[in-house]
């Protein structure tokens, strides 16, 4: 029996990895572009003669239009599909991220005007990105392998910073600030290009053969869902009526809830980290950019090895529940020792407990796995638009919060309580809110 279970295996094709390699590379570059104006703020707060209060609000643009465009995102995915919205968003995105450069060239007043109109921009155009991340998961990968393969895509959030930060702050410190804008949004346009050659459903990739196939789709993967229209099953209600039942059960609830606090720490990095290295911890921007990359290397192997933990539960004790809840539980937790920089002085301790913190908070990054698992068939679109839209708003409260409290207070101590809190209140939703993990099977209307 295990001889034919090995010879089926080798001829099984293996499409699905560079599929979600696909995803972990195009994630990568979604967030190095959110990233560069993080890595240009210093240099352009002081060129442009921005407060602590201002750059907040600048910081904040991306989420505004982000989190308004989840549910039309998801929408265009349903209606349109993952290959072709993704690919338009891509290459959009990637355009306005190169035109923010071009702010430099405007006087104080409009270069603040123009530039948060261009982070508005880029919000709107990056909304689809990760319910299509969501929705190919769920079509490509078998559930017994869906945690990993979320949590790898996930990681790209970390990888970023690994690659790009020290990139972007040599760019920023040798030819200035703007240049990061132009490379790295010239970089996404050519991902947009090769995601449109290589990246096809299930049903049409030209490498996949019989046996992945079949593999896939007999372990649970929704194979047909960018199927044409007409071949899909009836679907159950219309769009609002798919929002209503998705916002009115508490497992979902949780979820969103638990997404918007594990955000908190992402948005924290993406934003004020960077800064809290030159002001507080009195970095140079090159600097800034090297160092940044330990707890972001620390937190993209938190995030593969959380996906890795998780399925490995899942296959021992067959509860998705538990698989989900423990790594998400003990990475938010862990994830509190940010608050310990509070209380040490050496750059290394301070860096040592970002690295701890982010480690932990990638081990709990599953909640995308969750939406793969939970998501309804004939709205996995809207349903990941839903949750992503609850779990960015942190992308405008963190950045405006974190703001207020350094102006205030001129310290980042309280801002890194906050922070800590976040990941407290995202354990506690999951151990209490969240309740049984499993897919919403959606009514329909009468």
């Amino acid at each position: 029996m295990s001889a034919v279970v090995s010879a089926t295996d080798a001829r099984r094709s293996r499409v699905r990895l560079f599929i979600v390699t696909m995803l972990f590379l195009v994630t990568t570059v979604n967030y190095a572009d959110r990233a560069t104006l993080s890595i240009a703020g210093p240099a352009l707060s002081k060129e442009l003669h921005l407060d602590p209060v201002a750059m907040g609000w600048i910081f904040s643009a991306f989420g505004w239009s982000y989190v308004a465009a989840q549910v039309p995102g998801g929408w265009l995915l349903d209606r349109y599909g993952s290959r072709l919205v993704y690919a338009f968003s891509i290459i959009v995105w990637s355009l306005f991220t190169m035109m923010q450069g071009w702010v430099g060239l405007l006087s104080a007043g409009a270069a603040i005007i123009v530039l948060f109109a261009l982070r508005l921009l880029v919000g709107i155009a990056e909304a689809p990105s990760f319910p299509a991340n969501a929705r190919i998961v769920a079509a490509w990968f078998p559930g017994n392998e869906r945690g990993t393969a979320s949590a790898f895509f996930n990681s790209g959030q970390y990888f970023a910073t690994v690659i790009f930060a020290p990139l972007m702050g040599w760019i920023a410190h040798d030819y200035g600030w703007r240049y990061v804008f132009s490379v790295m949004g010239a970089l996404g346009v050519v991902m947009g290009l090769v995601w449109l050659r290589t990246v096809y459903g299930p049903k049409e990739h030209p490498g996949i053969n019989e046996a992945e196939f079949d593999y896939i789709r007999d372990g649970g993967a929704l194979v047909d869902l960018d199927a044409p229209k007409e071949k899909r099953a009836p679907e159950a209600g219309s769009g609002w009526d798919h929002i209503r039942q998705l916002l009115s059960n508490r497992m979902m609830l949780g979820v969103y809830l638990g997404q918007y606090c594990i955000n908190t720490l992402t948005y924290f990095f993406l934003t004020w980290f960077p800064v809290y290295l030159v002001k507080e911890r009195g970095l140079s921007i090159l600097q800034a950019g090297f160092i940044a990359t330990l707890p972001a290397l620390c937190g993209f192997i938190g995030g593969v090895l959380g996906g890795i933990i998780s399925d490995a539960i899942l296959r021992r004790t067959g509860s998705l529940t538990m698989a989900r809840k423990i790594p998400i539980v003990g990475g938010m937790l862990l994830s509190m020792s940010i608050i310990a920089c509070n209380y040490v002085e050496g750059q290394a301790l301070v860096v040592g407990f970002m690295a701890l913190a982010f480690f932990g908070k990638g081990i709990g990054a599953l909640g995308w796995a969750v939406v793969s698992d939970t998501s309804p068939s004939e709205a996995g679109g809207v349903s990941g638009g839903l949750f992503n839209a609850f779990g960015n708003l942190s992308s405008i409260t963190t950045p405006i919060v974190i703001g207020y409290i350094v102006a205030a207070t001129g310290s980042f101590n309280g801002a890194l309580v906050f922070v800590g809190i976040n990941a407290l209140v995202a354990a506690f939703a999951y151990l209490v809110v969240v309740g049984r993990i499993e897919r919403v099977m959606l009514k329909r209307s009468s």
